[in-house]
């Protein structure tokens, strides 16, 4: 985790089995050995730093999982933990991985932590990686948050398959595919004798379609409409 709001860990833990996911009991404790996660473990200081190394030092061996952009320039002083930056955290925790998940929009595309003026110089994954001259396959599960379904799905069909086919962003395309217009339970109420207007009218309570109020529904690729929240 690094610049973030632990609001992915929130979702990923309200996990449940539905459509090819999992619990998040049944996740950590049958299907993946979670080796170190902050908000998870019960180590802390150098008990949690010693696990960390551990964890990371056979080559191909672990997916490392990142949430929150990361500071880019090293000696920048935010994002210290350890008595490491967040580059140094990320390129030692990423040299022997065997794939990267970047989850999350803030891991997958530098998410508010890169707004304007973006004082701590945040970048996503993709760009660090690209710096850092890491080249494993990344998978950007973005969101804020991602649906937690979508989280271990994607983590449940890497184990299985390798890397599931992606998009022109590095999503997988089994949740990112389709845009939510087309399975919107509105969409059928696009008609423009039926969009609402102003919020809370008789259109809206009806199920009016809400493109004039400022609906993304037709350029926003995700699972909201099949797999719902």
């Amino acid at each position: 985790s690094f610049q973030e709001c632990t609001g992915c860990l929130e979702s990923l833990v309200n996990s449940f089995a539905f459509k090819g996911g999992a619990s998040i009991e049944n996740l950590i404790l049958n299907l993946v050995s979670l080796d170190y996660q902050e908000t998870l473990m019960a180590a802390a200081g150098e008990q949690a730093e010693t696990q960390l190394a551990s964890a990371t030092s056979t080559p191909n061996g672990y997916i490392l999982i990142v949430d929150g952009s990361i500071p880019a320039l090293a000696n920048s002083g935010y994002f210290v933990s350890g008595g490491r930056s967040g580059v140094a955290r990320f390129r030692d925790a990423a040299k022997n991985a065997k794939a990267i998940v970047a989850v999350g929009t803030c891991a997958s595309f530098g998410g508010l932590p890169m707004a304007k003026p973006n004082p701590t110089g945040a970048v996503p994954v993709s760009t660090l990686m690209k710096s850092l001259g890491i080249s494993k396959p990344l998978i950007n599960v973005s969101g804020c948050p991602p649906i937690p379904e979508v989280i271990t799905g994607t983590i449940l069909y890497y184990l299985a398959y390798g890397v599931p086919s992606l998009d022109s962003l590095s999503r997988p395309t089994r949740y990112y595919g389709e845009d939510v217009h087309d399975d919107c339970y509105r969409e059928e109420r696009m008609d423009s004798t039926e969009r609402v207007l102003v919020f809370d009218d008789a259109r809206a309570r009806a199920g009016g379609c809400l493109i004039n109020m400022g609906c993304k529904g037709p350029r926003t690729h995700n699972a909201c409409t099949t797999i719902k929240w």
